[in-house]
């Protein structure tokens, strides 16, 4: 079974991107859905890094690995048989021939996810592996999110962006997109996926504070169109300066 190089076959080899934006924001502040809406506006390839560790973790389970197990949880990583998608327009993530697109995103892998992603060596063998993507990913541009894309995996992207909102704006949007509305109930079955998997992953990564060079746009007053605006237009200012050179 070949591993994780499968990965780094999913993009043309001969492809170099001329533009690198990198976008980082807790959950909930709607960096994901944001970065894929630009990156087809804009024709962009598009990564998404967070659905990495989750697809990671749901072969852990798969594979019936101890979460907590670092060395056996790395091992993993390394021989992981991973796929990105990176068309925003349906960006699938693949397990070996498994589609997991959907699978990754239910909640007893939110749940967990955090497990896997604090664990420092698994995060280095995923880091190279993004790295690489950005590093290939085709013209005329690539964006890639996370929650350390800014500041570890792509600090040099030609903009970096950090997208975040108020805890009350985030739990809003998550509850309307995994229960449909956002009333009491939904709210305080989203809590807890919202508000401790970023408390456990800022203990590893930073995506709640710029750091030099990052620029902050908060979307709590933001509706979806205006939250893509902005940043298309923040995309576009880099295009100009770069063909003014």
């Amino acid at each position: 079974m070949r591993g994780v190089s499968d990965v780094r076959e999913s993009l043309d080899a001969a492809a170099t991107p001329s533009l690198v934006v990198a976008i980082d924001g807790p959950s909930g502040s709607g960096k994901s859905s944001v970065s894929r809406a630009v990156a087809a506006r804009l024709g962009l390839a598009y990564l998404d890094t967070g659905a990495m560790y989750r697809a990671l973790t749901w072969w852990c389970i798969d594979q019936g690995i101890d979460l907590g197990d670092e060395a056996a949880v790395t091992a993993a990583a390394e021989r992981l048989p991973l796929r990105m998608g990176t068309d925003p327009g349906d960006p699938r993530v693949f397990v070996g021939d498994t589609d997991v697109t959907a699978a990754i995103r239910e909640t007893r892998i939110s749940s967990v996810v955090s497990a896997v992603a604090r664990h420092l060596p698994t995060r280095a063998v995923l880091i190279g592996i993004q790295r690489d993507l950005i590093a290939r990913g085709s013209r005329p541009g690539i964006i890639a999110e996370g929650r350390d894309i800014t500041t570890v995996v792509a600090p040099d992207a030609d903009l970096r962006l950090l997208l975040t909102a108020s805890e009350h704006a985030r739990l809003m949007r998550r509850a309307r997109e995994q229960h449909g509305d956002a009333g009491e109930t939904a709210l305080a079955a989203t809590r807890d996926e919202v508000v401790r998997r970023d408390r456990d992953d800022s203990m590893t990564t930073s995506f709640l504070v710029p750091t030099d060079g990052v620029q902050l746009l908060d979307t709590s007053e933001l509706d979806f169109e205006s939250t893509v605006a902005v940043v298309v237009d923040a995309i576009e200012a880099v295009r100009r300066a770069a063909s003014a050179l």
